[in-house]
């Protein structure tokens, strides 16, 4: 590390230095993490996430792991294993008549606009989302998926649902009619669970599963004692070999956008990618994609005549818009158009398949193909399924909060596809905006992103927003998160998040410099030693352009953007320190004088979750 970084990370990284005693250990034969179990547990809900946390995988037994990676397939008769032990067969699950979701982007809005629809019609639905968006990727748990945060309203039946990654309480994961579970049925389904896998061990395996696919099993059970009619399941990574995939008969199968992501797991390609999503089809079960490019459309289509599962092209929301009202999306951006065609395919398939009334009129057309995949039916959009499209809300998608002069823009976009939607979606919200009198606006970007993401390329499909300011900092909520279970995070160390968020900042700032200087980057170089490398040669770059920053935690990156004028975070006085970098401190009376403060947060959807939870404290309770 240069001086530079040293000197650097010793002015905005002093608080940390004392969280480092949360890093733990590698503990025994299995690398999990040495969190002190409780004697007796009791009923509380901390003391159950804390007792799930000592099944988090260290850091470094998950490098290991990635060095060692034995067969997918072995991974997943290990987690039929664990669903025996506790006392359920793959047969059992069939009850809970799943969607199961994969896809790069767009699964989960795709999985909360189907519950919500369902929901609409009064089943009681479970929506279970497991999904590891930041490459925290344990041995063998590819996973399930995640609710929406809906306002609560009875409902005459029930629907469950898995997700993930939670944003601000692990309870979020697992949702019954749109609702996080209680910590009072979060508790007793996790002691029971945990108890029978105690009590059925043996000397030929391991007692405890890992995190995620103890998460997926007591989301099993928790959907089949409440008596949901329907459970959606977001798949976690990939489908072939995710631990969601011990699912055997489905309803329905859908397959969202896909994209590059998770390449150190599914591929390097998006036609390998594809082939490991097609995993989830199933003989008979019928299945839905949207447009896709033609390399993994082709992909996804051999799967399934493979298989003999019928594959169906979800035709464009405008087909289905054609001769009614225009349709109304509760989540914002143009994207979700393709997310809400999906949903109301597998909807409609599912409603179809499972004999209940009111699925949809047909609409009169010919049966089409494209691509050689016949197109999915056309079919008038009933009231219900307009009301849950309209009522679908998504906590840290495209989500907007406005609070005096700050405008929150939050998006946990962590794709270079997601991110151009972000991109368009931010631009066309700033467009559409009041203009203030009397003072400046100020653009501020706060980012992070982790696991095996490209930084550099997601943050130049950033800067056409035209930031004045770009904050960098890890996903801690607070310098230390012992005191709450919830934030508590041990695959990944202290000091790897902190030189990432460095090494963010230095993209940005080279950035900076090529477009302040392109003539100067795009010039073709010299010939080593040529008369004019000396010419061209560019000035060292600075270790803090003006205007970008890194703070040790959220917290102290919003007390310093939100400069006490957000009326709800209002956290105790700064830390001594957070305005000693100069950056830091001529920025800090801008904010402070700015008639409108526009904060995009984006990167990582556990950067929007720890950004929730501080703007949002009711989400905690």
């Amino acid at each position: 590390m240069s001086r530079a970084r040293s000197h650097l990370r010793a002015a905005l990284f002093l608080a940390a230095a004392s969280a480092r005693g949360i890093t733990t250990q590698v503990a025994a034969r299995r690398g999990l993490s040495a969190w002190p179990v409780p004697q007796e547990p009791s009923m509380e809900y901390q003391d159950a996430v804390r007792m799930l946390n000592t099944l988090q995988t260290n850091a470094g037994y998950l490098e290991q792991v990635k060095r060692q990676r034995g067969d997918p397939q072995t991974q997943l008769e290990a987690m039929e294993l664990y669903l025996a032990r506790s006392g359920l067969q793959v047969e059992d699950l069939d009850r809970l008549n799943i969607i199961h979701v994969t896809g790069t982007k767009g699964k989960g809005s795709t999985c909360a606009f189907t519950e919500c629809i369902l929901r609409s019609y009064g089943l009681k639905t479970g929506f279970f989302r497991l999904t590891q968006e930041d490459g925290q990727v344990e041995p063998g748990s590819l996973f399930l998926c995640h609710a929406c945060l809906l306002s609560p309203s009875p409902r005459t039946s029930e629907i469950s649902c898995l997700s993930s990654p939670h944003l601000v309480q692990v309870r979020e994961r697992i949702r019954i009619n749109g609702q996080p579970i209680s910590p009072e049925l979060f508790t007793k389904y996790f002691w029971r669970l945990y108890h029978r896998l105690e009590e059925t061990k043996d000397g030929s395996c391991v007692s405890m599963p890992p995190y995620f696919r103890f998460l997926t099993l007591m989301a099993f059970h928790v959907f089949l004692q409440e008596k949901v009619d329907l459970a959606v399941v977001e798949v976690g990574i990939g489908g072939a070999y995710d631990c969601t995939n011990i699912i055997r008969k489905p309803v329905v199968c859908g397959v969202s956008s896909l994209g590059i992501d998770h390449t150190s797991l599914l591929g390097d390609t998006v036609e390998k990618i594809a082939w490991q999503k097609g995993g989830i089809f199933k003989q008979g079960v019928p299945a839905f994609t949207v447009l896709q490019p033609e390399g993994p459309l082709a992909v996804l289509r051999d799967r399934a005549q493979q298989i003999s599962c019928p594959l169906y092209l979800c035709p464009m929301l405008e087909a289905l818009e054609e001769g009614g009202p225009p349709l109304t999306l509760g989540l914002e951006g143009e994207h979700q158009r393709s997310n809400a065609a999906l949903a109301l395919q597998l909807a409609h398939c599912w409603l179809q398949r499972q004999d209940r009334h009111g699925a949809g009129e047909p609409k009169a057309s010919r049966p089409g193909l494209l691509w050689q995949l016949p197109l999915a039916p056309v079919f008038q959009p009933t009231s219900h399924m307009r009301l849950g499209l309209r009522n679908t809300e998504w906590p840290g998608r495209t989500q907007v909060l406005r609070r005096g002069p700050l405008t929150w823009y939050l998006d946990g976009a962590h794709t270079a596809s997601s991110a151009q939607a972000c991109v368009r979606w931010f631009r066309q919200a700033l467009q559409g905006r009041e203009r203030p009198s009397g003072g400046p606006e100020v653009r501020v970007l706060l980012f992070n992103a982790t696991g095996d993401r490209d930084p550099a390329a997601l943050l130049k499909l950033l800067q056409p927003c035209q930031f004045d300011y770009a904050v960098f900092c890890p996903n801690l909520t607070e310098v230390s998160s012992t005191g709450n279970a919830d934030q508590q995070n041990f695959t990944v160390t202290l000091d790897q998040v902190l030189l990432r968020c460095l090494e963010h900042q230095q993209h940005w700032n080279h950035l900076d410099e090529e477009q302040a200087s392109p003539d100067l980057w795009s010039a073709p170089s010299p010939e080593p030693g040529g008369s004019a490398s000396l010419l061209l040669a560019p000035h060292p770059p600075h270790t803090c352009s003006a205007s970008s920053l890194v703070f040790s935690c959220i917290s102290h990156a919003l007390q310093w953007i939100s400069q006490g004028r957000d009326p709800i975070f209002q956290p105790p006085s700064p830390p001594k320190g957070l305005l000693t970098h100069p950056v830091a401190h001529s920025g800090a009376s801008i904010l402070r004088e700015a008639a409108a403060i526009h904060v995009l947060v984006t990167g990582s959807l556990h950067l929007v979750g720890g950004v929730l939870k501080l703007l949002e404290p009711a989400l905690s309770q």
